[in-house]
């Protein structure tokens, strides 16, 4: 059974649904209550972070990056990641390729 469509909880604070996943793509929005964490984590994937309102504190690799509503932020395959909601928050994350252990088919 699939997922996508379905608002799911992720960490404590923290809502997903994933939008499309097909071909090599998948999107998913990603919304955060204020002090909420993603927490720090690596995949395979390539991510490109789209912040859709409020900021968020990236940390890759150790290096620190806010990003605020209308900003975007890409995430190399294989860096440690995780972020921080500075407020209430809410972001699109694009993976290529699909993020297979988030879909449930």
């Amino acid at each position: 059974m699939s997922n996508i469509g379905v608002w799911e909880a992720a960490e404590p604070g923290v809502k997903r649904c994933i939008l499309k996943a097909e071909g090599g793509l998948m999107m998913m929005e990603v919304h955060f209550q204020p002090g909420a964490e993603g927490y720090e984590h690596s995949h395979v994937h390539e991510q490109m972070s789209y912040c859709l309102k409020g900021r968020i504190e990236f940390r890759i690799d150790g290096v620190a990056t806010v990003v605020q509503q209308g900003q975007s932020i890409y995430i190399p395959s294989g860096a440690k990641h995780g972020v921080t909601a500075l407020e209430d928050a809410a972001l699109l994350d694009v993976f290529t390729p699909i993020r297979e252990d988030l879909v449930k088919r």
